[in-house]
């Protein structure tokens, strides 16, 4: 499934830098990139903020170099049209042992082998249309994770014939892991990074409180329907809402696919799933997975599994909120919530 890896939008949640350092200070630093096919922003706090920042942005070019599924030498590309395998990076490796655990876990809700069929809809190339329902029962015959043969050992990853992988439900967590990694490593004690909407803090803000991510409504993406208060964790949401098309039947079509039927998913009780964890590659992964489950089989898989918070917001504008962070998250004015118990 793929998410906002191959388009610029509009991101799906905010950042509320209120309560923050001065930014003419000399500690303070900011960096606007564009990769990934979105635009992205770290903001760092310490010493060596722009060197960290810098150090950053050389290593998000490296691996959208590495996981572009259109670049020719990327990892994907060669994993694609291979036919005995290729050796790639352990990036690649950790990022798509990540994905088969998620695609695992959710009963293949997650597949990151859909690429065909997010291209015959048109969500790779801008090129919308309605497949025949013959062509995606035919694509759908080479849509499983299972297929993705992974040799840690010899660093090698395997797809049959006719079988392509693509990693946006993942990559971005990953790629936000990696930056946080970098400013902490480079004394960074203090940043919020957003890769095109995915969230990643660091610490607290200078203040000493905590970073405040908003996420949007839904039914009007210049508002938020809540916010959450976030440490040292990421946060990554998934929706429909942002990319979409109509049909000449005048139906709306968004770009999360239903890995059981090759459609999109519609009408399955919820409008966005946001998952809080220190896990960024997880948190982006499993966003899309409970996205596609819809309400009902995502609720009940969060009341038994851990190690990550998570926020839906139904179609019915009511908030589900994981236990561990009820606290946390601010609903805005007349919008109900219910705590997920774990």
């Amino acid at each position: 499934m793929l998410k906002n890896r191959l388009f610029a939008v509009l991101p799906i949640i905010m950042i509320m830098l209120s309560g923050c350092t001065d930014k003419n200070d000399s500690s303070f630093y900011s960096k606007d990139v564009f990769a990934m096919d979105t635009f992205m922003t770290i903001k760092a706090y310490g010493e060596n903020a722009q060197t960290a920042a810098d150090l950053a942005e050389k290593e998000i070019m490296r691996l959208d170099s590495l996981l572009s599924v259109n670049a020719p030498e990327s990892d994907i590309s060669r994993i694609n049209n291979s036919s005995n395998g290729a050796v790639v990076s352990a990036d690649t490796i950790k990022i798509m042992q990540k994905a088969a655990e998620i695609s695992e876990k959710t009963e293949g809700a997650l597949d990151i082998t859909v690429y065909p069929i997010l291209s015959e809809w048109g969500f790779t190339t801008g090129k919308y249309s309605v497949p025949s329902k013959e062509r995606i029962s035919e694509l759908l015959k080479n849509v499983d994770y299972k297929n993705v043969r992974i040799d840690e050992e010899k660093s090698t990853v395997y797809v049959p014939e006719n079988t392509y992988t693509e990693l946006g439900s993942a990559a971005k967590g990953y790629t936000g892991d990696r930056v946080r990694d970098i400013l902490k490593e480079n004394g960074v004690k203090s940043g919020i990074i957003n890769l095109g909407g995915n969230v990643c803090a660091i610490g607290r803000k200078p203040d000493g409180s905590k970073w405040i991510v908003g996420i949007k409504d839904p039914d009007d993406t210049e508002k938020v329907i809540c916010t959450v208060k976030a440490e040292d964790e990421s946060v990554i949401t998934s929706g429909n809402y942002e990319r979409f098309f109509i049909g000449e039947d005048g139906h709306i079509y968004g770009h999360i696919i239903d890995t059981r039927t090759g459609y999109p998913v519609d009408d399955n009780g919820l409008l966005s799933v946001t998952i809080i964890g220190a896990d960024g590659t997880m948190c982006d992964a499993l966003s899309t997975a409970l996205f596609a489950m819809g309400k009902e089989r995502a609720l009940d898989f969060c009341r038994h599994e851990s190690g990550f918070e998570a926020v839906f917001v139904g179609s019915d504008r009511k908030l589900y909120i994981t236990s561990g962070i009820s606290r946390d998250v601010e609903p805005s004015e007349n919008i109900d919530t219910e705590v997920i118990e774990r």
